[in-house]
């Protein structure tokens, strides 16, 4: 629980600029630096980058910390086949025990692949590869599955050995922050970098002028709950109106998922966690409740948790993403345009 706290503080210190910005304002400097030095390193070719055969499609954000990448990698691999596309997609699997490139199937562990990997898979059963070295885990990804025509990154926006093609970054609510470069401030890079499309995951607002042009807003819509011990078991979530509640998050932004919940009615004991929680048997022990919800990101890892995947008190709350037709249609001629740049005819 410790590190909720200090995530918490943290999030909070960087929404302003108070004293705590003020004092490490030139170690953020010194940081912006080191961010152009290494970018230059690259534009000048002292630095390789891997340009892979089909085009890659990097998800990513530059505001520290979870701001929709998972729901938004799904919501790619369901449209991006849909139109006719077979992609594939690497991940470096966050706190995760991967020495080796590892292929993600339906016997991974959270422990050794990720959580937002396994999640990835478990929705979506598309072809994914997990490791440090991400244009090593391409490869043997296209290796091993010659038919994809388009690799989408899950996160490794800053991840310039990879060559890519097309860059979506991801905002929520918070912007960016008090717009200052870590560590004064929540952002990995400068605002202004370059991208090709904006994506703000928001419930509440469709734009943040600090960001720029919002190429479209992500909204996420609550499907029907389902029961960690029994899955065939779901309800739609007004049927536990009125009972006592605790929604727990170990997502980036937890105060996203409470804000969703709280949307749609609910009235509940909130219980923040870290990222990438590491659940233990006894998280739930002394709470008294009658429902318990958590996401489907913090799912992944209590399933494998004999004590909590047999509490039948423990909700998912599984949501899809949702975003603009001009936008998808627009994301798809780039790939498209991409595709036929790279090899002379398209694969849709």
């Amino acid at each position: 629980m410790l590190r909720a706290v200090v995530e918490s503080f943290f999030i909070h210190t960087w929404s302003r600029r108070g004293l705590f910005a003020i004092l490490l304002w030139p170690i953020s400097k010194l940081f912006e630096f080191l961010i152009h030095f290494r970018y230059g390193l690259q534009v000048l070719g002292f630095r390789a980058q891997t340009t892979l055969p089909v085009p890659v499609i990097i998800v990513g954000n530059i505001y520290l910390g979870g701001t929709g990448k998972t729901p938004m990698v799904i919501w790619l691999i369901e449209n991006l086949r849909q139109a006719g596309w077979n992609p594939g997609v690497i991940s470096r699997g966050y706190g995760a025990r991967v020495e080796n490139i590892q292929e993600v199937n339906n016997d991974s562990l959270a422990t050794e692949v990720g959580d937002e990997p396994l999640l990835i898979f478990q929705r979506t059963s598309c072809p994914m590869m997990v490791g440090r070295r991400r244009v090593a885990s391409a490869q043997q990804l296209l290796n091993k599955y010659p038919t994809i025509d388009v690799i989408i990154s899950d996160d490794g926006l800053q991840h310039y050995r990879l060559g890519r093609d097309i860059e979506i970054l991801m905002f929520d609510q918070r912007g960016v922050g008090n717009g200052l470069l870590l560590p004064a401030g929540p952002l990995r890079e400068p605002v202004r970098r370059r991208r090709d499309f904006t994506i703000l995951n928001s419930v509440e607002c469709e734009s943040l002028p600090e960001i720029g042009k919002v190429d479209s807003t992500m909204r996420l819509q609550v499907e029907l709950l389902t029961n960690l011990a029994r899955p065939e078991k779901r309800l739609p979530l007004t049927s536990i109106l009125g009972k006592k509640i605790l929604a727990a998050a170990g997502i980036g932004n937890p105060q996203r998922f409470f804000d969703m919940l709280s949307l749609c009615g609910l009235d509940f004991e909130s219980m923040p966690l870290a990222d990438h929680f590491d659940f233990s048997p006894k998280v739930f022990a002394d709470v008294d409740a009658e429902i318990i919800l958590i996401t489907e990101k913090d799912a992944v890892k209590c399933r494998q948790i004999e004590v909590l995947r047999n509490d039948p008190r423990i909700w998912i709350v599984p949501v899809s993403a949702h975003l603009d037709s001009k936008f998808r249609d627009s994301l798809l001629n780039l790939l498209a345009i991409t595709s036929e740049n790279k090899n002379g005819c398209t694969s849709a």
